[in-house]
């Protein structure tokens, strides 16, 4: 699988000073941009839509991961690619035909990501595996930054990375929400590859140290 990547979440950032932000991930030892797309209907919040994706983008030198928390995602599928999307996450909570929804995904180019909710069992997953090439594990219930970590994540991801093995797929497994330096070594353990921080990155006092101390932990 190689090293184990860290996604920073610009839901954390400072939106007043979007650029700079950006560009302090771009000089990080960061490995992609994660980006939380959400319509107040699926999650009981609104982020930001394409035109903040499109002025992400303009300044973004490394891989888009853009995390769909939205209903009926099938309609922006192209859109998402347009806008340099390297790697579209959908939910399976919002997708009635998510075999057809990841061969979009693929057909526009992108990898494909399915996003899963605490309460969502990996077992949904079973048939279409081979097909996702990241799985992400929600480890908070999705809508907000900065709430406190479901502990049930660790025995979750290494179910899913037993499943993983088992069907001989080579997805990745991304956990988002909570993450710190207090659980990323178990994390990665339990078979995680991607770690998703937002506010323990973005409110710390030195964000590239932040970063860095991160990616020395998970690998």
């Amino acid at each position: 699988m190689g090293s184990r990547l860290i996604a920073p979440s610009i839901l954390a950032a400072d939106f007043g000073n979007l650029q700079h932000d950006v560009e302090m991930v771009n000089k990080s030892e960061a490995d992609w941009f994660h980006i939380d797309i959400m319509d107040g209907v699926f999650v009981p919040n609104i982020s930001y839509g394409m035109p903040v994706l499109k002025a992400i983008a303009a300044h973004a030198k490394k891989p888009l991961d853009v995390h769909l928390m939205i209903i009926d995602p099938d309609r922006y599928i192209k859109a998402f690619a347009e806008l340099d999307s390297s790697i579209l996450t959908v939910h399976y909570e919002a997708c009635t035909h998510l075999h057809r929804t990841l061969q979009a995904i693929k057909s526009e180019g992108m990898q494909t990501g399915v996003a899963l909710n605490p309460h969502t069992n990996i077992s949904v997953l079973e048939d279409t595996i081979k097909d996702i090439d990241i799985v992400l594990i929600m480890s908070v219930n999705p809508g907000f930054g900065g709430q406190s970590f479901i502990e049930n994540t660790y025995d979750k991801v290494r179910s899913l990375k037993a499943m993983i093995n088992g069907k001989n797929a080579s997805t990745r497994i991304e956990v988002d929400g909570g993450v710190t330096d207090k659980n990323a070594k178990e994390l990665v353990e339990a078979g995680a590859d991607v770690l998703v921080a937002g506010s323990f990155i973005f409110k710390s006092d030195d964000q590239l140290t932040t970063i860095h101390d991160l990616k020395t932990i998970a690998n």
